[in-house]
């Protein structure tokens, strides 16, 4: 049992090192992430040093990689903006799968094969890989532009397209025309919608409050673990009910993703997904079959070039008639000409239906292996060779702009300082994205029309998937001394660039952010002190010239003191007691006679003592 338990580690230490030595290889080499895990897998698998024998276990598990990858995109796609793109996803998405299905059709009747296989072939080929894509896309940064939009709608319709296909698949099986009356497939397609159904009312009604209460309970990690339930639970259910494992997640995502917890749960995914992401890519790698490769390479390799030639021309010229332009449309094309994932689904269940047989299955599966191995190296050289686009409008294509999180700014906290500090921006229409922690706080907000998302501004993956690394400006709201340091390093060090505006508690706190290298700093309580203290003066009757004149003398000493402060000076008594630091007759008493005494005064011009503790305050009399 021990021998077996090593055994099992080591293959799993064997599976790491190979990502951990090859893809930052690879991306130094400037041929990206992707290949990486691919000659990973390919080096480790059974046709390589042979660690690993059944490539197709691990490929099982590494799935959820993709069906997290979808999780997310569906995060990112509010119910609002699916509709804005729908467009985009049912017009230039279905007329891109149409038109190249149709092509790769007739080229593989062309090669000879019959019409059922053919058309199970191109359409494996059609179904673009929305892992492969979507890593290119963020690694080339443009992922939220209006360009990379377009792909990731067609994308979209490409993975719901799955669906039917499996119905295809199904009534093209010789082997299910026998198996009983179509009744039965009825029930089956009213099975998938009733699963689907239930998948959105559970979304929609019930997932909000259990985070809620689980967000009550300051457990992160039972977040964590709740955020896997939901997308492992609606990956299962839609299983269950013969769909898409990926699509149940995508659904989920939707449903949440105008959720109080969108940018939570993203961030607790994201170290899930990125792992079993670059497992399933490392499980393609090893899926390839060098023998078979190597026997039959002229026509494979042939195969492969027409497939992908004939599918860049395709997605060539429907994004040309829809009014893209030559650089755009060529860039669509060379990032989207491979198979994908989904064809591995598909060729399994045709295989199993009995329309094609085991060593057809195994070629088409090495040449879609070999077409999202090419796929990297086709962007690279696309890269190089294509001439800088310039900065241009974008036609939308009857698209609403997307909603990106650029040029936004991201509040930290929304308590009483939080709320009153971004309420100019809200005036001011300013895209803003604001996160809170406490759920009777954000609760509290919606009622009054506040949009507040729940997260953790101390967490750095909860940073990122709340914008911070597009956000023009950051300010820290919160109310804790200790919290506003760790989120002003935290920020200082992942997004060195970005301004920072930070709540200071004290004197002592404002040098300290001062110091941190902030944009800008307030203390809580000082603006505010300072009107009520000035306004207390107009009550006993001083000029308005005369509390200008105080105030402008207070804030003129405090600044001085800051910036003793700053340089490492201690005002000592005497200078306190000197002709710069004295208290002058500021005030003219105009009230029966009364002047303010000296003590009064010189309380004006000291240290709040609501923001200092005495053993930290200055000496004063």
């Amino acid at each position: 049992m021990a021998v077996d338990n090593a055994g099992e580690l080591g293959k799993v230490v064997v599976l790491l090192a190979a990502g951990v030595v090859a893809v930052p290889l690879f991306r130094r080499l400037g041929l990206g992430s992707v290949l990486g895990y691919l000659a990973a897998g390919l080096i480790i698998g059974p046709f390589g040093f042979g660690f690993f024998s059944e490539p197709q276990h691990i490929l099982h598990v590494a799935e959820l990689g993709v069906v997290m990858f979808l999780f997310v995109i569906g995060l990112e796609m509010q119910p609002s903006r699916l509709w804005s793109l729908r467009k985009a996803i049912f017009g230039l998405g279905l007329a891109q799968v149409v038109a190249c299905g149709a092509l790769l059709t007739g080229l593989g009747i062309l090669f000879g094969l019959s019409a059922p296989v053919a058309f199970i072939a191109a359409m494996g080929f059609v179904l673009t890989s929305t892992a492969t894509v979507m890593q290119l896309m963020d690694e080339q940064g443009f992922t939220s532009t209006t360009r990379g939009q377009h792909i990731v709608s067609i994308l979209l319709l490409e993975d719901l397209a799955i669906v039917p296909l499996l119905a295809i698949v199904a009534a093209l099986s010789p082997e299910n025309s026998n198996n009983g009356p179509a009744v039965s497939r009825w029930v089956t397609v009213g099975i998938a919608l009733a699963a689907l159904a239930g998948l959105i009312a559970v979304s929609k009604w019930v997932l909000n409050p259990m985070f809620r209460v689980l967000a009550n309970s300051k457990a992160r990690e039972v977040m964590t673990a709740a955020a896997l339930l939901v997308v492992l639970g609606a990956a299962l259910a839609m299983d269950w009910g013969g769909l898409s494992m990926a699509m149940g997640a995508f659904a989920a995502g939707v449903m949440l993703s105008e959720s109080t917890f969108r940018h939570q749960l993203e961030a607790d995914i994201e170290p899930f997904r990125g792992i079993l992401l670059g497992l399933f890519f490392m499980s393609v790698g090893m899926s390839l079959n060098i023998p078979l490769v190597l026997a039959d390479w002229p026509r494979i390799v042939a195969a492969v070039l027409a497939f992908m030639v004939l599918k860049a021309i395709g997605i060539y010229v429907v994004a040309r008639i829809a009014k893209a332009n030559h650089h755009d449309a060529l860039e669509r094309a060379g990032v989207m000409a491979q198979g994908g994932e989904f064809a591995f689904v598909l060729f399994s269940a045709a295989a199993a239906g009995g329309i094609i047989d085991a060593p057809m299955n195994a070629v088409l599966t090495a040449a879609i292996i070999i077409s999202m191995a090419l796929t990297p190296l086709i962007v690279i050289g696309m890269g190089r060779m294509l001439p800088k686009e310039e900065k241009a409008p974008e036609s939308m294509e009857g698209i609403d702009e997307p909603q990106d999180v650029s040029g936004t700014v991201l509040v930290i906290g929304f308590g009483r300082f939080g709320q009153i500090a971004s309420l100019s921006l809200l005036a001011r229409g300013v895209d803003t994205i604001i996160i809170e922690r406490d759920t009777d706080m954000i609760r509290s907000a919606l009622r009054f029309g506040f949009k507040l998302y729940y997260g953790d501004g101390t967490r750095a993956d909860v940073l990122h998937a709340s914008g911070a690394g597009k956000a023009k400006a950051i300010m820290v709201c919160v109310d804790d001394k200790e919290t506003i340091n760790h989120v002003v390093d935290l920020i200082k060090r992942e997004y060195p660039l970005t301004p920072i505006l930070a709540r200071a508690f004290d004197r002592q706190h404002a040098a300290e952010l001062i110091k941190k290298g902030v944009a800008f700093q307030l203390r809580e309580t000082f603006e505010s002190a300072l009107a009520f203290g000035a306004e207390a003066l107009r009550e006993l009757g001083v000029a308005d010239a005369d509390v200008r004149e105080v105030t402008k003398t207070v804030r003129r000493r405090d600044a001085e003191r800051l910036q003793a402060e700053l340089s490492g000076r201690r005002l000592d008594e005497q200078t306190l007691q000197g002709n710069r630091w004295a208290p002058t007759p500021l005030i003219k008493p105009q009230r029966e006679g009364k002047a303010l005494n000296e003590e009064a005064a010189q309380a004006i011009e000291g240290e709040e003592d609501d923001e200092q503790s005495p053993a930290a305050a200055e000496p004063a009399r």
